[in-house]
Order: C-alpha cells, then structure tokens, then sequence
C-alpha cells in the first residue's frame, strides 16, 4: 500500500514539474495575464480531460451536493490560477512550492478527522519538512521579494490547493473526481471568455500559447493522480508539492544554477521529511 501510493506521488511529481516551468514561462516570459493564462489553462486542460473518460469510471449522483462539488472546485480552480500568475511575477516556481508548506498540517489533522490515527511522529517529520521549506524561502532572493504585494494573492492560492484536496475528498461519496473537475474547468473556460479574447492571445505569442497548451498535457496526467492520492490521504497530496520542490532544486543543479546553502540543506531537509513521513 505505502509503495503504491509513493509511485503515485512520484508519477505527479513529474507532471507537475512539467508543468509548473511552464507556468512561470507563461507569466515571466510570455507575458500572458492572469485572465489569458486561466482561460489556455481551463480549456486545454477540459479537452485532454475529456479524452480520458471512456478510460475512467465515473459516477454521479443527482444531489445538492454534486453541484456543490462543481462549484466549489470551480472556486478553488480559478483562485488557484489566477492568483498563481500574480505570485509568480514575484516568486520562482520554486519558492512557490515552498510556501504551500503551511498546508502540510491542515491537511494531516484533515486527515485524522476522516479517521487516520493521530501519530507524533508523523507530525514529527511534518515539522521537518516545514523547516526545509522555511530555509528554501528564505534563500536566494533575500529582499528582492515583496511578499506586501502579493500577500493576498499568496493567501487565497494556498487556500485554493488546500480547499481542492477538501473537497474532492468530501464530495467523492456523491460524485467522482473528473466529474467534479471537468465541468469545473468548463465553467471558468466560458469565464474567461467574457475577459478576453483568444485571437488576441495568439496574436501576442502563439509560440508561447502553444507551449502551455502542451504543457497541459502532463497537467491534465498529473490532475487524474493527484484525485487517486487524494482518495487515500489529503497529507500525502500536500507532500506533493515539496516533492516538486525538491524535484525544482535538481532540475537547477543540472542546469548548472547557482544555489545558496540555505536552499540546498532546505531541500536535503525536505528530503527526509518526505521519505519519513512515508516510512514511519
């Protein structure tokens, strides 16, 4: 069972990697807004969903809380993306990462609250990762960052990745993960479209519009396990993110990036953190 959901959380670490240069790319480089990045997000993303149905077993039950489901992750997307692009003009992809951290507790209680035994030394090894991700967004970038501008932003994100986890773990009883999802990234697609216009997106960059759009196609891959992580454990999702983390900090050190000593004891720390909170 432990192996198994270590194989999962690897296989969405990888995607998310992907992904998540990208998604720096889309908002450093290519200048998209937040409106334009949400709407290549939302609609490729409903395309390479959909194409995954026939492959999945779905349910549905026609209830409130179905379209509760619907609205609430619909929520959770669009804060998700469209705060994500406003962080990501004063942090990396990698500080990022280190600030969803903090949900790391949140979602272990959320998790004894289903049922799972309260284990110290699992909050133990909670703690050490936290202090990694503390080193690793304390390093590098001292004093170019100011966190006075996004701090809301960075709020309602991290809420936004907490709140996903809630509630494709609440509602899954009523109505499956994908369907909760691809109505939701329809919804906010037709949105967008009230805010921008598409031919304007490909008229700004095309080259760069066509780099998110396949982008998404480990995003949509890593979407579909992450909700089969979720299904087990609300903390090993959030563990995800220091996985990529870590994932970044290797990624760097092979492109030959100049990392500080906080960052690299930061991301060594991560590193047991994760591994033994998964031993233990």
């Amino acid at each position: 069972m432990v192996m198994n959901v270590v194989i999962l959380m690897l296989a969405v670490t990888a995607c998310y990697t992907i992904s998540s240069l990208s998604d720096k790319y889309a908002v450093s480089e290519a200048k998209f807004t937040g409106n334009e990045f949400t709407f290549l997000m939302c609609s490729s993303m409903s395309v390479f969903l959909a194409l995954t149905l026939p492959f999945q077993n779905l349910s549905f039950t026609l209830t409130w809380q179905s379209f509760a489901a619907i609205l609430l992750i619909s929520v959770c997307k669009l804060l998700e993306f469209q705060m994500s692009a406003l962080v990501l003009k004063q942090l990396s992809a990698f500080e990022l990462k280190a600030w969803l951290g903090v949900t790391l507790f949140l979602s272990y209680i959320t998790d004894i609250l289903y049922g799972s035994d309260l284990r110290l030394l699992k909050i133990l090894c909670i703690a050490v990762t936290i202090t990694g991700l503390v080193f690793i967004a304390r390093s590098g970038r001292e004093g170019k960052v100011e966190y006075r501008k996004i701090a809301v932003p960075l709020v309602l994100y991290l809420a936004a990745k907490y709140g996903y986890g809630l509630v494709i773990k609440a509602f899954t009883p009523y109505i499956s993960p994908t369907v909760q999802l691809l109505p939701a990234l329809v919804l906010i697609a037709i949105i967008m479209l009230f805010r921008i216009k598409p031919s304007d997106i490909m008229k700004k960059n095309s080259k760069g519009a066509l780099k998110v759009i396949l982008a998404r196609i480990p995003n949509t891959a890593g979407m579909l396990l992450e909700n089969a992580v979720i299904a087990i454990s609300l903390a090993n999702y959030s563990f995800i993110q220091p996985m990529i983390l870590v994932s970044l900090f290797l990624i760097g050190i092979l492109r030959r990036e100049s990392h500080s000593k906080l960052n690299l004891i930061g991301s060594v720390i991560c590193v047991v953190g994760v591994v033994m909170f998964q031993i233990l």
